[in-house]
């Protein structure tokens, strides 16, 4: 059986109703002439999405400004490989190697508040790459705070060294790590390598 939509059982409701009477003219504007059923249509329609707002649920804004982990992540990488394009490089393909390094240390700077290129145990990103299983090391960017892959890559671009690191043309793959901390402080790492 199927069952009728919502704008379906408005168009009844308005058919049934016939002319508005008394109730319904107060709740119209004054002077709003309601004597032809596509006026009183119409009218019934305008009303239809404040009555929707009653029944959408509303992010606070800590919760509408999450975008999911995987998503920054993805979004970081394609940013990157479109810079890359753009002046002339090849595009980053994605190793899981170094997105895991990348996921490491962001878990670690999200964890300890640190925003460092210097990690756990004084490591630097070659060394963290390495231990990832990624041998060819290239260079590494850091981000925090920015809510979008593209706000990221935007941010790297106007900073020489993370420029430099983005198009450097001798890179071939590339992984992020992006970890939110517990006060939802999201933080990026972008692991490059030979």
């Amino acid at each position: 059986m199927r069952h009728p939509t919502f704008y379906q059982r408005a168009q009844r409701y308005a058919d049934r109703t016939g002319e508005p009477g008394e109730r319904d003219q107060a709740t119209l504007p004054k002077g709003l002439p309601m004597r032809s059923s596509i006026l009183r249509r119409l009218a019934f329609l305008a009303l239809i999405p404040a009555a929707l707002v009653g029944v959408v649920v509303v992010a606070t804004p800590a919760q509408a400004a999450v975008t999911s982990w995987q998503q920054l992540q993805s979004d970081v990488v394609s940013w990157t490989n479109h810079q890359r394009v753009k002046s002339g490089c090849k595009a980053l393909s994605l190793n899981a190697g170094l997105t895991r390094a990348g996921r490491d240390h962001s878990a670690w700077m999200a964890r300890t508040g640190t925003f460092s290129h210097i990690g756990s145990g004084g490591s630097a990103f070659d060394a963290r790459i390495r231990t990832a299983g990624y041998s060819k090391p290239s260079a590494e960017n850091i981000a925090m705070g920015y809510r979008t892959g593209a706000d990221v890559v935007n941010a790297f671009m106007k900073s020489p060294g993370h420029r430099a690191n983005i198009l450097n043309c001798q890179s071939k793959t590339v992984g992020v790590g992006a970890v939110y901390s517990t006060n939802g402080t999201p933080y990026y790492t972008e692991d490059f390598g030979y």
